[in-house]
């Protein structure tokens, strides 16, 4: 498969996506025979006694607190991705799949699959999910309750399977349909200890995937999507009373993997800052991994009020930056580097550059500003912040921001956003900038904080049926042999480049 950050330009190919639709060719294509079960009555017989189930299940809720085991890295010439390990069916089978805050799915590639990779360069046992070996396996109609009022697809009969379309940057595409089954994660029941604990999700069942899906490079066997939208795995097991709506994630950029845990918080005690209502993207994700055809959906917004290089604030068109209105960021642990539109990215590259003007400088395959440096960056740049509404603010160092491809040799991880199809520009922080952060999510409350954080230490969550508190330690599920082979292929092209101009 395609390096991750190359899969997710948008600056660099002008991806102009539409709206998406469903062809029947896709279960004709996948040679797949579907017995259709319903777990549930449509939703036009659903019976006072189902809604009062409903509220019993609300109210009787087991609130615990998750441990989510992480392996990769964030950084552009390692993995450039993070993923974690489910347990999925009965029995479960282990399954591993990257986790992505800025898509609203769930999905794996399923028995049957076409094109479907049999191996991955990170060094992880790949799986097919087959729902007919599974004891709760379920496949979900047009006609289910979680299809019509998270979906409503255009053209699904009554009876026909659910189905799903996950469209990439470089135009590979993972077509299916939904599936309910149980999923198995860990329950902290003590200081870094956890028990097993099952609930019920609904996810895409992988039946076709095209372009450099099929590939190994950066292969696992699905994602694992932390959006807000009721479709999520967060959403769908804190609806059904498992969990609180909100997350925290301290991705560890240094030695990979890191801290993700579900479920309250309670130390450290985080700063924290609005999410922006009802952002929205018709015109499919172009800046993160996952292009969703199906329906509006909200990215974690929030509100950039200023930025600062070094100790200068930059003067901004207000058209841009509005010092009272402010402008929209986008949080995204699902994109490995940082964008940001015109009126921000020119300025702040012009400023962060200055500081070093006898640079010289490559554009390496029209998109990565590069150059060559023996001392220490953090030394030689000077620290970007951006200041958010309720004063919180988040500073990003030289080592963050640029990323090396050789002992002298660095680029710029800042990109331009381009323009969306609609117009718009966007501005997008991803794990690049992110690592080294403890960041929360927090749902329920609809706030975004974070701090700089050891990513090697842990944090304490809440156990609300107990009332006990836990610490959630670190984990890397990466391998020596995780070292991403697409992405040497990748580097070796690039010093190959560069070693012209140098």
């Amino acid at each position: 498969m395609m390096d991750l950050m190359m899969r997710k330009r948008i600056g660099f190919e002008a991806l102009a996506v539409g709206l998406c639709f469903f062809s029947y060719f896709l279960l004709g294509s996948a040679n797949v025979v579907i017995n259709v079960k319903h777990k549930f009555e449509a939703r036009e017989r659903r019976s006072l006694a189902a809604l009062k189930a409903h509220d019993d299940r609300r109210h009787g809720r087991s609130l615990a607190a998750v441990d989510l085991p992480l392996g990769g890295n964030g950084s552009p010439t390692d993995t450039a991705l993070y993923y974690t390990e489910i347990g999925l069916g009965t029995p479960p089978k282990d399954y591993y799949l990257q986790v992505d805050t800025g898509s609203d799915i769930m999905w794996v590639n399923c028995a049957g699959c076409e094109n479907c990779p049999k191996k991955s360069d990170l060094g992880v046992e790949l799986r097919l999910y087959d729902p007919k070996g599974s004891a709760t396996g379920t496949l979900l109609t047009c006609d289910q309750d979680f299809c019509i009022e998270t979906f409503n697809p255009t053209g699904c009969k009554v009876g026909a399977t659910c189905p799903y379309q996950v469209t990439y940057g470089d135009g590979s595409s993972s077509l299916g349909y939904f599936v309910s089954d149980n999923i198995q994660l860990n329950r902290a029941s003590g200081n870094l200890q956890t028990t097993p604990m099952n609930g019920s999700v609904a996810f895409g069942c992988g039946a076709k995937q095209s372009g450099q899906l099929g590939t190994s490079a950066q292969a696992l066997d699905g994602i694992l999507g932390f959006g807000q939208a009721n479709s999520s795995m967060i959403s769908q097991i804190a609806s059904a009373g498992k969990v609180k709506k909100m997350f925290a994630h301290c991705l560890d950029g240094t030695n990979g993997g890191g801290i993700f845990a579900i479920g309250q918080l309670v130390q450290p005690k985080l700063n924290s800052t609005p999410m922006v209502p009802n952002q929205f993207d018709l015109s499919l994700r172009i800046l993160s991994k996952l292009q969703f055809c199906h329906y509006l959906r909200a990215h974690y917004n929030v509100i950039l009020k200023t930025v600062k290089v070094g100790r200068d604030l930059l003067q901004i068109s207000t058209d841009v930056l509005d010092r009272d209105a402010g402008t929209s960021m986008v949080i995204d642990s699902g994109t490995t580097l940082a964008y940001l539109a015109d009126e921000l990215y020119n300025p702040l590259i012009t400023k962060v550059l200055a500081s070093q003007p006898n640079l010289k400088l490559h554009t390496v395959e029209q998109q990565f500003t590069c150059f060559q440096f023996t001392e220490n960056v953090d030394d030689g740049f000077p620290a970007v912040t951006f200041g958010f509404e309720n004063s919180l603010s988040l500073t990003i160092y030289p080592r963050e921001y640029l990323f090396q491809i050789r002992d002298d040799v660095w680029c710029v991880g800042w990109q331009n956003s381009g323009m969306s199809k609609d117009g718009k520009e966007m501005n997008l922080l991803g794990d690049m900038v992110l690592s080294s952060k403890l960041v929360l999510y927090d749902l329920e409350n609809q706030t975004i904080g974070w701090t700089e954080y050891n990513c090697s230490s842990s944090v304490k969550v809440k156990d609300e049926q107990s009332g006990a508190e836990y610490l959630i330690g670190p984990h890397d599920l990466s391998s020596f042999c995780s070292r991403n082979t697409g992405w040497s292929v990748t580097l070796f092209f690039l010093l190959a480049i560069l070693h012209n101009y140098m």
